[in-house]
């Protein structure tokens, strides 16, 4: 089926792909409570009728969104997936007006070629003292924050349907 936004039928899948990565420790786990109240925000990608991706784009202030629960089946990687689920998050932030996209992560690499910058969390202060403040890892986070601003990228392409 490929990409697309979530349905309220996708929240078990997203919930038990986002919690595999938790335990290892690379991603905060998530309530199967929050994946619903949040679904509007998930893209997924879907093959043979499973999840084997995801991703969510949370609006946080007026000019700045952030991409958050990016998960790709491990038996999944290397085929794009995670980068079409990006480049979609990235197109929703550029049709909802947003001007700045951000991650906090490890996968450095990854983000740096899709266009994004490491910057200070300190530049986040929505997010610190929103969301972060309630973290288990705050004041000590361990992931990097990386930023890209929407107009200095190039055309962001859809690949809803095509993958």
């Amino acid at each position: 089926m490929g990409l697309r936004k979530a349905k309220l039928k996708d929240a078990v899948g997203i919930y038990s792909l986002i919690n595999s990565y938790a335990k290892e420790g690379l991603l905060l786990p998530r309530s199967l409570n929050s994946i619903y109240e949040n679904i509007r925000d998930f893209w997924v990608y879907e093959e043979e009728g499973q999840i084997v991706g995801c991703s969510a784009l949370h609006v946080v202030w007026e000019d700045l969104a952030e991409i958050k629960s990016l998960a790709v089946m491990e038996s999944m990687k290397g085929r794009g997936i995670g980068t079409a689920l990006v480049q979609a998050c990235l197109k929703e932030a550029d049709e909802l007006g947003v001007k700045r996209v951000f991650v906090l992560t490890y996968a450095l690499d990854f983000f740096e070629k899709l266009g994004f910058h490491t910057v200070s969390k300190e530049s986040l202060p929505h997010k610190v003292w929103g969301e972060c403040i309630n973290c288990v890892k705050f004041p000590s986070c361990d992931e990097t924050a990386m930023q890209v601003e929407i107009e200095k990228l190039s055309p962001v392409k859809s690949y809803e349907g095509e993958l």
